[in-house]
């Protein structure tokens, strides 16, 4: 199994998208990754597409603080979203009802 960079796991959300569990949803998503291999991404969900680009967007729907190896661990199911949560290694603020859904919007794996 190839060794995915957190970046390269962000920019594949384009690919892994599937515009029938979002219909309807117009989000722009921040990560905030920290940590080496971390940066921060936007993550726009708009009009059945979702795009990916780096940088801090003005006003996002909802931000996702982690570092980089967790929130990687998170995609890749090494580590459940929902404990990384609890644990307070993924950090949410905003749309908490959006963060909940988010994962059923892309396939996994």
């Amino acid at each position: 199994m190839t060794d995915y960079t957190p970046r390269q796991l962000v920019f594949n959300h384009e690919k892994a998208f599937r515009p029938e569990k979002a219909v309807g949803v117009e989000a722009v998503i921040q990560y905030h990754l920290t940590g080496e291999g971390g940066g921060d991404f936007i993550v726009t969900i708009k009009d059945g597409k979702c795009t990916v680009a780096e940088g801090v967007a003005e006003n996002p729907k909802m931000t996702l603080t982690a570092d980089a190896e967790d929130f990687k661990n998170v995609l890749l199911g090494k580590i459940n979203g929902m404990k990384a949560f609890m644990d307070g290694k993924l950090k949410l603020s905003g749309d908490l009802n959006l963060a909940m859904k988010l994962t059923s919007f892309f396939k996994m794996g």
